[in-house]
C-alpha cells in the first residue's frame, strides 16, 4: 500500500491514493488509527482516502481523524489534495474539484508549494453563542462550514501567544463537548494582533488535543472576524505550525467565497510495511 505524507503548516496526514477502491470501506476506520499513531506508525492527524468523483468533481477526498472518527472536512487536508491530484494527473493542474463530506471543495495553485481552496460554503453562523460553563459565560461563536458543516466554536482570547496551551486544555475540552454544540465542536481561541493578523490554537475533534494547524478552524475564525467588521475582508492567521491566509468575499451581507491559502510539503512517499498492519482491528 503506497502513501505520501503531507502537511499544510504543521497540519499532517497520511495521503492513501484508493483510486481502484481496492480498500474496503469497513477498513477505513481501524486503518486511520494505525496509521496516524505517532509511535506504532507514520504518525498524523489524519488520514485522507481519494477515490473516484460520484457528484460531479475530479475526485473524492475521504477524511478520517486520528481516531478513526470521520471528519466532514480538513481545510489544510484539501490544500494538500490538491497538490497531489495536480502532480499525480487526477485533473488539471490549474483547478482541482474534490468532493468532500461537506460539499465540493475547489483549489488551485499559489505559486511554489502554495495552495489555495474555496473552503464550503457557510451554512450556519452565530455570531454570539454564550456557553457557560460552571458558573462563568463564555462568550463564543459557532459557525458551520458545508452540510453536513464542519462545526467550529470561536472564542477571544486575550494573551493567547503568552498562554500555556497546557492551561487552556481544559476550557477547550469543556467546550469541545458542551451540549449547546449537537455534534460537538472543533474549538478555536484567537487574539488579534493586528488590522489584518490574528493568532490562533485550535482544540481538534477526532484528535483531541490542539493541532499546530486548521484550514477550517482559520476559516471559520477569520469569517467570524469578517462580518463583526473587526478585519477588512481577510487576515493572515499565524498558528504553531505557520501562517495560513483567509480572504472572505461579500455580496453585500452575504459570503460569496471563503478562500483559505498556505504551504503543503510533502515529508515522505513510500509504501507501508504489511509488518506496520499485522493484527490491526
Amino acid at each position: 500500500m503506497n502513501f505520501w505524507k503531507m502537511n499544510g503548516a504543521g497540519n499532517d496526514f497520511v495521503l492513501i491514493d484508493d483510486m481502484s477502491r481496492s480498500i474496503a470501506d469497513a477498513r477505513l476506520p481501524a486503518l486511520a488509527r494505525r496509521l496516524c499513531s505517532r509511535r506504532l506508525s507514520l504518525g498524523a492527524d489524519g488520514l485522507m482516502v481519494l477515490r473516484p468523483a460520484e457528484r460531479g468533481g475530479d475526485f473524492k477526498m475521504l477524511f478520517f481523524n486520528e481516531d478513526g472518527s470521520v471528519g466532514e472536512m480538513c481545510g489544510n487536508g484539501a490544500r494538500c489534495v490538491c497538490r497531489y491530484g495536480a502532480e499525480n494527473g487526477l485533473a488539471p493542474p490549474e483547478l482541482q474539484r474534490v468532493e468532500t463530506g461537506a460539499g465540493l471543495v475547489t483549489g488551485y495553485p499559489a505559486g511554489g508549494n502554495r495552495w489555495k481552496v474555496r473552503l464550503n460554503d457557510p451554512t450556519v453562523v452565530e455570531l454570539s453563542h454564550p456557553v457557560e460553563l460552571d458558573g462563568s459565560v463564555n462568550e463564543c461563536a459557532y459557525v458551520e462550514l458545508g452540510h453536513p458543516g464542519s462545526p467550529h466554536a470561536v472564542m477571544e482570547m486575550p494573551g493567547l501567544r503568552r498562554l500555556d496551551p497546557a492551561a487552556l486544555l481544559p476550557l477547550a475540552k469543556a467546550l469541545r463537548f458542551d451540549p449547546s454544540f449537537p455534534r460537538g465542536a472543533n474549538v478555536t481561541f484567537y487574539e488579534q494582533i493586528g488590522p489584518e493578523r490574528v493568532f490562533l490554537r485550535t482544540y481538534e475533534r477526532g484528535v483531541e488535543d490542539f493541532t499546530w494547524a486548521c484550514g477550517t478552524g482559520t476559516g471559520s475564525t477569520v469569517l467570524v472576524l469578517a462580518m463583526r467588521g473587526a478585519v477588512p475582508g481577510g487576515a493572515d492567521a499565524e498558528m504553531r505550525g505557520g501562517v495560513l491566509r483567509v480572504d472572505v468575499d461579500f455580496d453585500g451581507e452575504a459570503v460569496r467565497n471563503l478562500w483559505l491559502t498556505g504551504p503543503t510539503v510533502v515529508a515522505a512517499r513510500g509504501a507501508l510495511d504489511e509488518e506496520c498492519l499485522a493484527g490491526m482491528e
